[in-house]
């Protein structure tokens, strides 16, 4: 079986791993710093917060934002539901900011709209999300603009975009936003097994994420509330969360981080003959912004289902039983049961329910081989103008 991502890991991997495990460290130890490290350099970027997975990454960053009961976060409805639940954690409301239909991203356009509106409401959200889908950066030049207009904070949902470039700037270098947040689950670019990281150039917002990973707890006298009482002592001067990273974890990252330009280079090159060999096909493939340059975590086409007269479910079945798993990413989050309880309707989004109806994740991974590759292309050609 052919499925839609998997993981890379190699024998300086396993030793890296190996090493931490033959360690005095676990956890809480100097693989974790050498790990924020190496992703803060690559990214071009001041501080690095490294937690065991991008939705506590979210969470801690709404948090380090100032977010709570009354304020309001925008965000993407195609995405994975964590963009919007990280400001249900913190007791605020959502709302979505419908697509762009080229590139699946939230839509500058549509947000300006919409902040126009809120405005005049006086209902201005505190935090906008945009997400970065599929690995290609949202169009962040235009977005910055709209948050200095409109004052609000801009967190990244970088999770599908290590690796990749804007405008002659790494993603997660926080040169449009304020916070950026990286995934390295394992069908993401890199991984840790499960982890996440939030990236800033702020030290007043580095402080508060680092207090809100662990526990609320600190051991700087900066910090507290009087005088220490010995090499001992610490004071929880927050309401924190156990939300920290392994060294387990953090040596696996940063072994990955020897090979992520390799894995970005070889995305860009499995993208690109996709591209060539769906060409005739009656689908649309991948757009990709002017500035950006996508690290491709996941190759999404849309299916031209004038042309194609079979179900979306036709199509997963008959690709799965000639060995191909596809997926879709994603299902809208404000048609989720929970957000529609909160009073979302489909028709809120229309450019992102188009999507939906249409959109295919196929199989890309690093260490996907040419030939498997014209497995999927030629097994889609089958089934989409087959019989």
């Amino acid at each position: 079986m052919i499925y839609y991502g998997r993981q890379d890991i190699n024998e300086a991997d396993i030793q890296a791993v190996e090493a931490v495990l033959r360690s005095d460290f676990l956890t809480q130890g100097p693989a974790i710093e050498r790990f924020e490290q190496r992703v803060a350099q690559y990214c071009g970027v001041k501080y690095a917060v490294a937690v065991c997975n991008a939705t506590s990454a979210l969470h801690i960053a709404c948090l380090a934002a100032g977010l709570g009961k009354g304020d309001l976060l925008w965000t993407s409805p195609i995405t994975f539901v964590a963009s919007a639940n990280c400001a249900r954690y913190c007791g605020a409301d959502v709302d979505f900011v419908d697509i762009d239909e080229n590139t699946y991203n939230m839509s500058a356009s549509a947000l300006e709209q919409k902040l126009q509106e809120a405005k005049r409401q006086g209902r201005l959200p505190k935090i906008v999300v945009p997400v970065h889908m599929a690995g290609q950066s949202c169009d962040m030049r235009a977005i910055k603009k709209l948050s200095e207009e409109y004052g609000f904070t801009l967190l990244e949902d970088a999770s599908h975009c290590v690796g990749a470039d804007y405008a002659d700037t790494k993603v997660g270098s926080c040169a449009y936003s304020d916070m950026a947040v990286l995934s390295f689950h394992p069908v993401k670019i890199i991984t840790t097994g499960e982890g996440g990281m939030v990236l800033t150039n702020d030290a007043a917002l580095y402080e508060q994420l680092c207090l809100y990973r662990s526990h609320g707890i600190t051991r700087d006298p900066k910090h507290m509330t009087k005088e220490s009482d010995g090499d001992w002592y610490y004071q929880q001067v927050a309401l924190g969360f156990n939300y920290r990273m392994t060294d387990i974890q953090a040596a696996l990252g940063a072994s990955q981080m020897d090979r992520l330009d390799e894995f970005v280079a070889r995305r860009r090159a499995l993208a690109a003959r996709y591209d060539a060999l769906l060409r005739d096909l009656p689908l649309k493939t991948p757009f990709v912004l002017d500035g950006a340059q996508p690290s491709w975590h996941l190759y999404i086409v849309r299916i031209d289902f004038d042309r194609v007269h079979k179900t979306k479910q036709q199509i997963f079945a008959k690709m799965r039983a000639r060995g191909i798993a596809l997926n879709l990413h994603y299902i809208p989050v404000h048609t989720q049961p929970y957000y529609e309880a909160l009073g979302f309707h489909a028709e809120d989004c229309p450019a992102a329910m188009a999507y939906y109806h249409e959109a295919l994740t196929l199989p890309l991974y690093p260490c996907m081989t040419d030939a498997e590759q014209e497995m999927v292309a030629r097994a889609l050609r089958e089934v989409l103008i087959g019989g």
